[in-house]
């Protein structure tokens, strides 16, 4: 019986939970689709919030609150200080997520600004974490 040598695997560092923030994003974006087009349901006055609050939600669980809090308690290097922008960013997003919601119905050229600088960060950093970080 022949056995394979096994190839060594390049390992991307990307966490799960990070995976399960980018399924949730597009499982949202699935359903808003179906929705619309089956049963002309539209969510759209709902979808920025709910992106961003996917979002913001997903960058503060990759930053693990707990354990930045006990970091920050001793000297802050270029890790915390990742982790610590990282987890402003998603507070930032679930801010202003609520604030697109309808209800808020807050719309001045700030909120957008803010809106569009996650979103090209948040595309920056899936990018980074899927294609460029590798352990």
């Amino acid at each position: 019986m022949a056995t394979k040598k096994e190839e060594p695997k390049v390992k991307r560092k990307v966490s799960t939970k990070f995976a399960g923030v980018l399924a949730l994003i597009s499982i949202t974006g699935f359903v808003e689709i179906i929705l619309k087009s089956f049963f002309n349901v539209s969510l759209q006055q709902y979808s920025s919030f709910l992106w961003l609050f996917i979002m913001g939600f997903g960058f503060i669980i990759i930053t693990k609150p707990k354990n930045l809090y006990k970091k920050t308690h001793e000297a802050i290097n270029e890790n915390t200080f990742t982790r610590l922008t990282t987890f402003v960013l998603g507070c930032m997003a679930i801010i202003v997520g609520i604030l697109s919601l309808p209800q808020v119905n807050i719309e001045h050229p700030i909120l957008y600004a803010t809106m569009g600088v996650i979103s090209i960060i948040s595309i920056i950093f899936i990018i980074i974490q899927t294609w460029v970080i590798k352990e």
